[in-house]
């Protein structure tokens, strides 16, 4: 059928296809999305950066995450300033970091969940591979 490589491939795909949809229906229930909530925790962790900063952090097009983006503001989960020359900055409003909060509470279970079936020594294990193969990306 397939080779180990791409059993290998399409394994962690689907590991991530389930990841993602538990995160987008239980992050439904904090009033936020998958989408929304990994922009929100970008511009918490890269305080002032540009749109094309937070596109590039949150694998987004600069179009897409412009588009996100314009609905945090509508929301009132993020605001725009004015930076240095014609930088945008970003930032959380006060709402914007307590869904952030309770998005983080809702990721912590439900990546708990779904990775219940390995121990911390096998959860250790796993990160560490995948930064070495995410390490070996420029090669």
């Amino acid at each position: 059928m397939y080779g180990e490589l791409q059993t290998l491939g399409r394994a962690v795909k689907q590991v991530q296809y389930r990841q993602h949809r538990a995160l987008e229906r239980h992050l439904a229930a904090v009033g936020t999305t998958l989408a929304q909530w990994d922009a929100l925790r970008a511009i918490s962790n890269a305080r002032g950066a540009s749109a094309r900063e937070l596109a590039a952090t949150t694998f987004q097009s600069e179009q897409a995450f412009g588009t996100l983006a314009n609905r945090l503001v509508a929301q009132g989960l993020v605001e725009r300033r004015q930076g240095h020359g014609r930088r945008i900055e970003h930032h959380l409003t006060p709402t914007g970091e307590r869904v952030l909060k309770e998005g983080h509470r809702v990721a912590d279970e439900v990546l708990a969940s779904c990775f219940a079936a390995l121990s911390a020594a096998d959860r250790a294990a796993l990160l560490d591979l995948l930064r070495r193969v995410l390490a070996d990306e420029g090669a």
